[in-house]
């Protein structure tokens, strides 16, 4: 399978710029996200179909997929069809299963485990786990902070204990002291949880000496963070994401 990246990360900026209420950006994402695919495809010869991996939940918290009661819980960009001006056509093979389901398929059509044991990441990525605007330097700080979290369950044999795990970056500044210094910078949560299908989940059991570890690996590493805190909500009644 050959695949393609295309860097748009400036025009999510730009359409994110500004932009605090969470369906706001979930929806400005959305748009941006159709547009950068639509580009792409005219790139592509005999392009047809718009390939997602929409699964179940997705849909259950846009809306519900049989006209039923349940409330919208999140947009999510995958859900909702195309614009008409798009020629594509939109498959779908897993929009009807739960994240173990999916799993499960993939392991009898021989997918690798390293795949298949994968965190869910969100499909608006970072800019749901940045509460408040964002900027390309809340990015940066987050980008590090995630990556010294996700390294540090990897490097504890902890990784595959935990269903889903990611850092959100708080709209909020903390006193803090950094050697003799008084300093004033970004507050981090943590996350992470154990769950089967992703509808429900609770907060995971970390042991505090890696927690620990990880704070101090957090705030000595990553330029303009100093306060780290952990999230003990489970789902529900908070949502495993915080956007």
């Amino acid at each position: 399978l050959q695949v393609e990246g295309v860097r748009a990360g400036d025009r999510f900026l730009a359409a994110l710029a500004g932009e605090s209420d969470p369906e706001t950006k979930r929806k400005a994402i959305g748009k941006v996200f159709v547009d950068v695919f639509d580009d792409a495809s005219k790139q592509v010869e005999n392009a047809h179909w718009l390939a997602q991996g929409t699964i179940y939940p997705d849909v259950i918290e846009s809306v519900s997929a049989t006209g039923g009661p349940s409330a919208t819980i999140k947009s999510h960009h995958n859900v909702g069809g195309l614009p008409d001006y798009m020629k594509l056509k939109v498959v779908e093979p897993l929009r009807l299963l739960f994240k173990d389901e999916v799993r499960r398929v993939g392991k009898e059509i021989g997918v690798k485990q390293e795949i298949l044991g994968r965190h869910p990441f969100p499909g608006p990525g970072l800019a749901i786990r940045i509460l408040g605007d964002i900027t390309a330097e809340k990015v940066r700080i987050l980008q590090d902070v995630d990556r010294i979290w996700i390294d540090g369950l990897k490097e504890a044999g902890l990784y595959d204990e935990v269903w889903q795990a990611g850092a959100i970056l708080l709209p909020v500044q903390s006193v803090g002291v950094m050697g003799d210094e008084r300093t004033y910078e970004q507050a981090v949560a943590l996350r992470a949880v154990t769950s089967t299908d992703g509808m429900t989940a609770d907060w995971c059991h970390l042991p505090y000496d890696f927690l620990a570890k990880v704070s101090n690996d957090i705030i000595n590493k990553v330029r303009g963070v100093n306060r780290v805190v952990y999230d003990i909500s489970s789902k529900p009644p908070a949502t495993i994401e915080w956007e």
